[in-house]
């Protein structure tokens, strides 16, 4: 079982969701727009499900179909819960790090532009994603865990993790798009960012692979693992550095 942290315990209650309780207790994460809270379900042990999310209020609050934020945070509370036990680290991350109001601004400019919004971030003048997983990783580190599985598409969270010297296997978070909008997104996180997003998830006919992703397999192999449920698979350490 994992160390819990100090003052932890103090935090303790139950919380229902989707008609079950499961208690959950809140660590602080302090660090500006990199920090946020731990959210430490049930008894923790390595190898539990930890999901690293970063703040959308749009997709988290007000249910956007817009991105997939939203439907990745569900589905991984839905595994933590049916796990029942977890970690969900909840950053302060809003717009990939560029805030709520650049957020945006950089959403009307792809509106008018006709752009995906890493290129409207850059014709603002802004980074396409200033987000640092340290804090978050550190936060692990803090609950004692040595060894986790991640929720996440990201390979930047998967590197940060491991980088703390947590061991990880990824558990990819498929979720089907929503919207048109939602698709194109995906499609841009997928070719942009080298996130791990099957290809039928962003629409398989409509956009073709790109040569050189390191991390997609045939469109067989991806329709074998991911067509019904979400399996979980391990990233070399190497592939991600």
């Amino acid at each position: 079982m994992a160390k819990a942290a100090p003052g932890l315990s103090a935090t303790g209650h139950r919380l229902t969701r989707k008609g079950r309780e499961l208690c959950v207790r809140v660590m602080p994460i302090p660090g500006g727009e990199d920090g946020g809270h731990a959210l430490v379900f049930g008894q923790i042990t390595d190898g539990c499900l930890v999901r690293i999310h970063s703040r959308c209020l749009y997709g988290d609050a007000l249910q956007s179909e817009d991105c997939d934020c939203g439907p990745e945070l569900d589905k991984s509370m839905d595994l933590i819960q049916n796990a029942g036990c977890g970690v969900l680290v909840y950053l302060e991350q809003e717009g990939r790090g560029a805030g709520l109001v650049n957020k945006a601004r950089g959403l009307r400019t792809s509106e008018r532009l006709g752009v995906d919004t890493f290129d409207s971030y850059e014709r603002l003048g802004l980074r396409a994603d200033t987000r640092s997983y340290r804090l978050a990783a550190e936060a692990l580190t803090a609950l004692g865990l040595r060894s986790v599985r991640l929720l996440t598409n990201n390979p930047d969270k998967v590197g940060a993790v491991r980088d703390e010297g947590i061991a990880v296997t990824v558990v990819p978070v498929a979720t089907r798009p929503r919207s048109d909008k939602a698709r194109k997104y995906l499609e841009a996180k997928r070719e942009r960012r080298g996130h791990m997003i099957p290809l039928e998830d962003v629409g398989r006919s409509r956009f073709p692979r790109s040569p050189g992703s390191w991390w997609c397999p045939p469109v067989s192999w991806c329709m074998r693992r991911f067509a019904l449920a979400v399996r979980t698979v391990t990233i070399p350490d190497g592939r991600l550095r």
